[in-house]
């Protein structure tokens, strides 16, 4: 393959109804686009969601990363050869921008598989993606009334797993909690999520032990970065901590290995900086012996719903969960005039079997 250029731009999207945690409150997608042009006039398209509580990119860095290795990029990657040997040479450079990489590989590949005429599963040497994905129902930080609404509309679609948002008020918490009850769902099928919400170890015991509810997980309560707080939480509550913004690179799972009984790993294919990098960090996760949940930033269009089906085609005996392919359940558009998002039950089916590339139609953005 031979790249002759590969355009950066930033694609605003709106919500149909604002979603929020504790690091944000989101009406419109950050995303960072991309297309890759070939020498035999194919397009290659990837996505890539910078967030600075997350990776710390920004839409401007990630577009300031582009412009300043595109050329060398050109000139040097040709083949999935290539883009392996680039990414094994510049790992500390792609730690740093993840997600604006992300959307670079995904533009790659999705164009070397079409130039080639198979999947990027084929292309990689993975086995062919086929089958149905189950997803989470994802409630955001909203008051009581919404909660509940948000929570009717899933069980009338047939969802049986929750995760939901913590606001830190005691007070609206317990009211979630109260809902959850009230509509018959089990504490082992929901998720909770604080997104860094808690200065310190004893704040977060505090709150979760008020709310008594068994939670399957908690993801991120405290700062980033804590392992040895995180590990305090982990105990003290007996229930396992979800890393997300805690576990962004390969060389942190030392942090956590020696106890894997207490660890979940979310992984973000933008978050992880790309298919091959996330690939990567599932053959550790499997070697130490983690949970594993393949999740999603909010507002991504079916290319990372796309991409995140790779990562979890080769994790289903280890997958604890999947989140994500929300489509125009909360876009106002996708970037697909049929976009790739989960309908009854949560369930998404998707056969990429000669389908090359990414295997899905980009029509609106071309």
């Amino acid at each position: 393959m031979k790249l002759l250029r590969i355009n950066p731009s930033i694609l605003d999207i709106p919500f149909k109804e604002s979603f929020k945690h504790a690091s944000a409150e989101r009406v419109v997608t950050q995303t960072l686009w991309v297309k890759c042009e070939t020498a035999k006039g194919i397009n290659g398209f990837g996505e890539g969601c910078p967030r600075e509580y997350v990776s710390g990119e920004s839409l401007e860095s990630a577009l300031a990363f582009v412009a300043q290795h595109h050329e060398c990029w050109l000139a040097e990657i040709d083949s999935v050869d290539a883009l392996r040997a680039w990414i094994k040479v510049n790992r500390v450079l792609l730690d740093a921008n993840p997600a604006a990489w992300s959307a670079v590989e995904l533009a790659m590949l999705d164009a070397l598989g079409i130039e080639n005429s198979c999947s990027i599963e084929k292309l990689l040497g993975l086995p062919e993606l086929c089958g149905d994905f189950l997803y989470t129902a994802v409630l955001g930080d909203a008051s009581t009334a919404k909660f509940q609404s948000q929570l009717e509309r899933y069980q009338t679609s047939g969802f049986t797993e929750f995760k939901i948002k913590l606001s830190g008020n005691l007070d609206l918490d317990k009211q979630k909690i109260a809902v959850l009850r009230a509509a018959g769902v089990p504490a082992s099928r929901v998720r909770a999520d604080a997104n860094n919400l808690w200065p310190d170890v004893d704040s977060a015991v505090l709150h979760m032990k008020a709310l008594n509810f068994a939670f399957m997980g908690l993801e991120e309560p405290i700062r980033a970065g804590s392992p040895q707080a995180l590990r305090q939480v982990a105990v003290a509550l007996g229930m396992k901590i979800i890393l997300d913004e805690s576990l962004l690179r390969l060389d942190q799972i030392c942090d956590f290995e020696k106890d894997p009984q207490h660890w979940v790993v979310n992984v973000r294919i933008s978050k992880m900086g790309g298919i091959l990098r996330s690939l990567e960090m599932l053959s550790a996760i499997r070697r130490v012996g983690f949970g594993l949940i393949v999740g999603a930033h909010v507002g991504e269009t079916s290319v990372l719903t796309r991409a995140a089906l790779t990562v979890v085609n080769q994790a289903r005996d280890i997958l604890i969960a999947q989140e994500g392919a929300f489509g125009t359940h909360l876009l106002t558009h996708d970037v697909m005039e049929k976009p790739l998002m989960f309908g009854h039950g949560g369930v998404l089916e998707f056969d990429a079997r000669g389908k090359p590339g990414l295997g899905i139609d980009v029509r609106i953005l071309t």
